[in-house]
């Protein structure tokens, strides 16, 4: 679990909108260890609210086999870290919502899997109106 979010939040190292990556790394590592962050239907939200970003940023791994994350019941697909700035609850609460709103879609998660390109899964997402 930790090797699979470590690979998804290094896309965000040299993100501008991180301030630190080491500071915040560590931040949604141990948000990690208080509780799990899988919703179920194979998609966890690793996030840190954290002074270590300037903007909400957001980077996205998959996983066709699946990663075994302690407490799911089943494997995770989808990792989506986040990262918030602490004073942009609303924010924050609004694309986790959209998120998995669109990610209890079981064709959503389906085309998601079957994407070929990043492109192909962000057009996928991009789909729902609400989506980022």
């Amino acid at each position: 679990r930790t090797g699979a979010i470590h690979r998804v939040a290094a896309l965000l190292e040299k993100d501008e909108g991180v301030i630190q990556f080491r500071g915040f790394y560590d931040e949604l590592l141990a948000r990690e260890r208080l509780e799990a962050t899988s919703l179920g239907n194979g998609v966890a939200f690793p996030h840190a609210r954290t002074d270590h970003v300037k903007r909400l940023v957001l980077a996205v791994g998959r996983s066709v086999e699946g990663v075994q994350f302690e407490n799911a019941g089943e494997k995770i697909h989808f990792i989506f870290v986040i990262g918030t700035p602490r004073r942009m609850v609303t924010e924050y609460l609004a694309l986790v919502g959209v998120m998995a709103r669109l990610l209890r879609q079981d064709d959503v998660r389906a085309k998601l899997l079957a994407a070929k390109t990043a492109e192909e899964f962000m057009a996928t997402l991009a789909e729902d109106p609400e989506a980022v």
